[in-house]
């Protein structure tokens, strides 16, 4: 048998946890991947200098081009009382937020998003709905993304990876601010 010919054996995953085929990753589960849902699904060791992580209401738009770890993120987030709203890439979370008619109250977006930047798209969704508030995620350093001038110093920003509660707490802290 021609080897060319052969189908992928990664390429014919059964549809995990709702995704539908086309947007499931066609290889195996990859090291960050494993961390990742194990940073989000296992529990948060007590910390008894840490105050337990707040909870919200509010309805929060999600900007992750990455499936699985949206997911996750948006897990996190309903566990803690949030809405979720998600979208894959800028334009989708622009339609998005066309679309919805009650408040977005904060848009968590990756930096580096497929087809318009997470600053970009910030500023598109800033003037749709005033008043949104804004945290970055990246896998970079803040540090790096300020030196670099892809972010302003100051700006809410949060490293990847991170646990739920860190999630939560950063959250409810630029919500409040």
């Amino acid at each position: 048998m021609n080897p060319a010919a052969a189908p992928s054996m990664t390429s014919r995953q059964p549809p995990r946890n709702g995704e539908p085929a086309g947007t499931q990753p066609t290889k195996p589960l990859g090291a960050t991947e494993i961390f990742y849902r194990r940073l989000f699904e296992e529990a948060e060791p007590p910390d008894p200098g840490l105050a337990a992580p707040p909870r919200g209401n509010e309805t929060i738009l999600v900007v992750e081009d990455t499936g699985w770890l949206r997911e996750v993120i948006r897990r996190g987030l309903q566990a803690f009382g949030y809405t979720v709203l998600e979208a894959a890439h800028g334009e989708e979370a622009i339609q998005l937020a066309e679309k919805h008619q009650g408040t977005i109250h904060l848009l968590l977006s990756d930096l580096v998003l497929p087809g318009i930047s997470g600053r970009r798209l910030a500023a598109r969704l800033g003037a749709l709905k005033p008043g949104i508030k804004l945290l970055y995620m990246s896998g970079y350093p803040a540090e790096t993304v300020v030196e670099h001038g892809v972010l302003d110093p100051g700006t809410a920003f949060i490293q990847k990876p991170f646990p739920p509660g860190a999630l939560a707490r950063k959250v409810r802290e630029v919500l409040d601010g």
